[in-house]
């Protein structure tokens, strides 16, 4: 997966609470076996006055003008602001596939599920929890007279306001280094190859039986 380090851009401010993720991709849409493809669909039942199907694109559907994605202003948001619990539901991680393919990299929130929260680190989305009265005020900018921008610092564990304040957020060390590094689970388990090739000598020169092919064990039983 890519690294993370900044995320920059406009913040689209969702007022829900306890978002669920046949909310974030309905389940209808969940029949491809790729990992691409879900963007299309995110807030499916928000974005759309019509029932979509796999394959439809944005442009062949009726668009819901008063759902806050499809509002002018904040076409193009890197960041999604939501309420608490964000994520609940299924254990998905096409909802994690959804939001980074419609373009977001990071997610404020005073709370996420656990799963979707674990999911997100494992696919490269940041997800930032921030005090919900921090939250708060950052809905009221983000829906004031003109779009807020932000910029997430992973590094420094900062969100840069425009009137220059830095908002400091704490994130686990290991699961940061993930994210900075773009490490995956298959990644993080290949940087120690060295280790695991010594360990896979060392038991095999211990226990040789283990490792006999069918045919080796079929000659010697003779």
């Amino acid at each position: 997966m890519n690294p993370v380090r900044i995320v920059s851009g406009v913040v689209a401010p969702l007022d829900r609470a306890n978002v669920d993720t046949d909310q974030i991709i309905p389940k209808q849409f969940l029949k491809s076996i790729r990992r691409t493809g879900f963007g299309d669909y995110l807030f499916d039942a928000w974005r759309f006055l019509d029932e979509g199907d796999l394959g439809m694109t944005p442009n062949e559907r009726r668009i819901n003008h008063d759902f806050v994605l499809n509002q002018p202003r904040y076409q193009g948001a890197r960041i999604l602001l939501a309420r608490e619990n964000f994520g609940c539901g299924s254990s998905r991680e096409h909802a994690v596939w959804s939001l980074m393919e419609f373009g977001f990299g990071c997610v404020i929130a005073p709370s996420f599920a656990d799963i979707f929260f674990s999911n997100c680190f494992k696919n490269g989305l940041l997800p930032v929890v921030l005090d919900a009265a921090l939250v708060d005020e950052l809905f009221r900018l983000a829906t004031g007279p003109a779009p807020l921008e932000l910029t997430v610092d992973l590094p420094e564990q900062t969100i840069r306001l425009p009137d220059g304040r830095a908002l400091p957020f704490a994130i686990d060390a290991d699961r940061k280094r993930t994210l900075l590094e773009g490490l995956d689970e298959i990644q993080l388990t290949l940087a120690h190859g060295a280790a695991i090739e010594a360990f896979e000598a060392r038991h095999r020169a211990r226990m040789p039986w283990l490792f006999r092919s069918n045919h080796q064990k079929g000659a010697s039983s003779v």
